[in-house]
């Protein structure tokens, strides 16, 4: 992707408004938290006092609306105490550089390492730094810091309380993934109906099982019909995919295919009703047509083979899924738990949570890390800022670190969308905060109520795009400004022009030092295949010699292939977005390569619907392909990321050696999906694979392409030109 077009995207995203449920009950509930420091800070102490207490009570609230399974009242409190303690640590520095400046840095690293934890510590992290940045018009006296810090921490303490005292939808964002799992499943059997080899996104399964790993107070108060659901969504995929593949499944016509697609109909109702029970709470309600067409006949069945079995199983699933939803209301018994799900996916308390922390840090203290790159820019962004900010001719000065701090992210795209949301939101909040200041006049409690009213604002518009939450966000701003008697004629004015520098200065960041995305695609889809063939393995031992061993063993395979394949995706959506030349692999080929494992996935997928019980006759002949598909795409992925070609050899000859239907219970399954393993690592092969003029030419190429498809949209066919 060229400069231009990178630069249009970025514009485009920064202002899209996304699609999101506006929860209007919580940001009166966090919007309530701000007004109870406030208020009280103006009637028994000062603007100054209700500022800090704003700060402490905002800030934490917003963090509460971040991504996160942790109880909210933990996270509000967090956040209270890192922002009183930054503010703290911040004073005490304050006023000389030479120990200021470090301080900074430190921190400000420190906030950009806490990415390494995940998105919702990192960006509690860097208010942290912007709270540090403020403390320039904190007075000169310890005790008076001191109190300052302890109203920070205090807006913190009553955020969290409001959550304890008045509890909206609990356990809503756990429902929410569980019940988004079993319609994504939904999703996936109406899409077979149509197309039998449609791809299924993992994601909401991912998620699901994240949001099910509590810590064990949470375990001991979680409701009975989050404990069961999940597995079974994890169990029904693999066989309404196994029941619509015409290679195992139902025939590709006939009176076969029109069964499945009635099976595959009735398990999409299925699921999405049970999805909408345990998301709302209501009973389930399923249509008697869908539960007819469950009723598998003994006599007048039409499916044979492989597809009645998968049939018969998806039965039993769907029944297992409609009892727990059932017994998930309240005033039912609870549903008995699943095997799979016996035992509780078990999360670190917050004092245990340290080793973990500490280990995910030193895990990314690597340069070409990408978290370590964004905790170094954010460290010479801040400390750069503040320079700046300290030699011109205007109050605020800190708004320009502060800006920085606030719109990077580890990737390109968000950084610099988060940059352009930032300014065109700071433009409109502060026109409109601008207008209502000069109509209303000075008045210190009406600006406190106005402050409260923008913070309920930026709290319900908080998922909806960072320009329209940053709008009411920069009126909070210009209110608490005027609460504490600033004259709106020299903050507005500087508000804009300080948040442009920091915007121009954090993007400039990026170039500087960056951390792209495509440079590394090579390695994460190394990963992914040697993952993939992982999982392959696992599933053929279970073949070879179904255990509970080896069950267990597919299981975290299978763990951790989606988790390779998330981390390909992310890689792969980041570079697409990058203005860099393609090196390693060029984006048809990762494109090609991408669809390649998916359709090796899917193979894999379909043999682990028929995968034998522990008591089953175990087909010997699929340890050796195991080993050998262990063993090739172990040093394919070797290959790939040597830009070398990769070699089937030991699988063609496993599969040579394998001559005729194997044997045992499965036995034609496993057969036919090692067969589609085989086409679909040729593809892989196909699609990286190049000759020694190919490889030298490839990014030649691939930039006349994009140059190409540049000019395509209006850029001009002589740079197109000029560029072949």
């Amino acid at each position: 992707m060229t400069w231009l077009r990178a630069l249009r995207e970025v514009v485009r995203s920064g202002l899209t408004i996304e699609e999101a449920r506006l929860e209007p009950l919580l940001a009166l509930r966090t919007a309530v938290g701000v007004a109870l420091v406030i208020g009280p800070a103006l009637w028994l102490a000062s603007p100054a006092y209700a500022a800090s207490a704003a700060l402490g009570a905002y800030s934490a609230g917003a963090a509460t609306f971040q991504r996160t399974w942790r109880p909210r009242k933990v996270i509000a409190l967090g956040a209270g105490v890192g922002l009183a303690l930054g503010t703290f640590l911040g004073y005490l520095a304050a006023g000389r550089l030479a120990t200021f400046l470090p301080l900074l840095a430190v921190w400000a690293f420190a906030a950009g390492m806490a990415w390494a934890v995940g998105s919702t510590a990192g960006i509690v992290a860097a208010t942290t730094v912007g709270s540090m940045l403020v403390t320039v018009t904190l007075p000169t006296s310890i005790g008076r810091a001191l109190e300052h810090a302890g109203i920070i921490a205090l807006g913190g303490v009553a955020q969290a309380l409001l959550i304890l005292l008045f509890p909206i939808r609990r356990w809503g964002a756990h429902r929410d993934a569980l019940a988004d799992a079993l319609a994504a499943v939904a999703d996936y059997a109406r899409r077979l109906r149509h197309d039998p080899t449609a791809p299924f996104d993992p994601e909401p399964l991912m998620t699901a099982r994240d949001a099910a790993a509590v810590t064990p107070s949470q375990a001991r108060t979680r409701p009975s019909v989050l404990h069961g659901p999940r597995g079974l969504a994890e169990r029904i995929r693999p066989v309404v995919a196994a029941l619509a593949d015409p290679g195992v499944g139902a025939p590709p016509e006939g009176p076969g295919r029109d069964r499945a697609r009635e099976l595959l109909d009735a398990a999409a109702e299925v699921l999405d009703a049970a999805a909408r029970s345990i998301r709302r709470g209501t009973p389930v309600e399923v249509s008697p047509g869908s539960t007819d067409a469950l009723c598998v006949d003994e006599e007048h069945e039409v499916l044979e083979g492989p597809a009645r079995q998968a049939a018969e199983r998806l039965v039993e699933l769907l029944g297992e899924a409609l009892e727990i939803a059932r017994c998930g209301r309240p005033g039912r018994t609870p549903a008995p738990p699943v095997p799979e799900d016996a035992q509780v996916l078990v999360r670190p308390t917050m004092f245990r949570l340290v080793p973990v922390v500490v280990r995910a840090v030193r895990r990314e203290l690597r340069r070409d890390s990408p978290v370590f790159r964004h905790a170094v820019r954010l460290a010479a962004v801040a400390t750069l800022g503040y320079l700046i900010a300290a030699r011109l001719p205007v109050g605020h000065g800190y708004w320009v670190p502060i800006t920085s701090v606030m719109v990077m992210r580890p990737d390109f795209h968000q950084t610099y969308a988060r940059a352009v949301a930032r300014l065109a939101g700071t433009l409109a909040g502060v026109a409109l905060a601008t207008g209502m200041v000069r109509a209303l006049g000075p008045d210190a409690q009406v600006f406190g109520l106005l402050a409260v009213v923008s913070a309920g604002l930026s709290f319900m518009l908080n998922r909806t795009g960072y320009a329209y939450s940053q709008c009411f966000t920069a009126a909070y701003v210009v209110f608490l400004l005027g609460m504490g008697g600033q004259a709106w004629e020299q903050t507005v004015p500087e508000r804009v022009v300080l948040t442009l520098l920091g915007g121009a200065l954090a993007m400039l960041a990026y170039v500087v030092f960056p951390a792209w995305e495509t440079p590394r695609l090579p390695g994460r889809l190394a990963d992914w295949l040697a993952a993939e063939g992982r999982y392959a393995a696992a599933v053929l031992r279970s073949y070879a010699e179904p255990t509970r061993e080896h069950h267990a063993d597919l299981r975290r395979a299978l763990l951790a292939s989606r988790e390779a394949r998330a981390a390909w995706q992310e890689a792969y959506d980041r570079a697409r977005q990058e203005p860099v030349r393609p090196r390693g692999l060029t984006s048809r080929e990762a494109e090609e390569a991408q669809e390649a494992i998916k359709g090796f996935d899917r193979a894999v997928m379909l043999m682990e619907s028929h995968v034998p019980r522990a008591d089953s006759r175990p087909v010997p002949e699929a340890e050796r392909l195991a080993e050998a598909l262990e063993a090739d795409t172990a040093q394919a992925a070797v290959d790939v990321r040597e830009h070398r070609n990769p070699d089937w050899a030991r699988v063609e000859e496993a599969l040579h050696v394998w001559e005729g239907a194997a044997a045992g219970d499965g036995g034609p399954v496993v057969r036919r999906g090692a067969e589609m393993q085989k086409r679909a690592l040729e593809a892989l092969a196909t699609a990286v694979s190049r000759t020694p003029l190919e490889r030298d030419v490839g990014s030649a190429r691939e930039e006349q392409r994009v140059r190409a498809a540049a000019a395509a949209e209006g850029d001009g066919s002589g740079s197109a030109h000029r560029g072949g």
